[in-house]
């Protein structure tokens, strides 16, 4: 899909993939998201953070929006400059909450993780489930 933006032509790049909701799945959520953010040119530094955001969200959609026989999935869009949005989508309902985890814990950060390193963050309704984005501007 091609946009116009300040006149010249900018190349929206987009990926979506499902996955089943177990911790292997998560794993090769990342690992997917790595390949094509490679394929699509983006710096390495911006790669690692968009990689994290993509690895918090699905394990998070795995972990708590787990629905017996139903897919996770994840989307990116490129603009092909500064922008990568991420968007993990799972069939449960229940809105995440950041959670203001004990310093000893190790676990409980990844929403906290995901405001930290994107520009802004949300949770969107699917109508079966919901959807959590990020936008990581480099």
């Amino acid at each position: 899909m091609n946009t116009e933006s300040d006149g010249a032509r900018v190349r929206l790049r987009t990926w979506r993939l499902r996955f089943t909701p177990t911790p292997r799945h998560a794993v090769e959520a990342r690992r997917g998201a790595r390949r094509v953010l490679r394929s699509w040119g983006v710096p390495d530094e911006a790669r690692e953070t968009v990689e994290l955001v993509v690895s918090e969200l699905a394990t998070n959609a795995v972990r708590h929006g787990r629905v017996p026989g139903r897919y996770f999935e994840v989307a990116m869009a490129y603009d092909g400059e500064k922008t990568v949005d991420v968007e993990v989508s799972d069939a449960c309902a229940r809105l995440p909450v950041p959670a203001d985890p004990d310093p000893e814990s190790t676990s409980g950060r990844g929403l906290l993780l995901v405001a930290a390193l994107s520009e802004s963050w949300g949770v969107r309704d699917r109508g079966v489930g919901k959807t959590v984005w990020a936008r990581i501007l480099f």
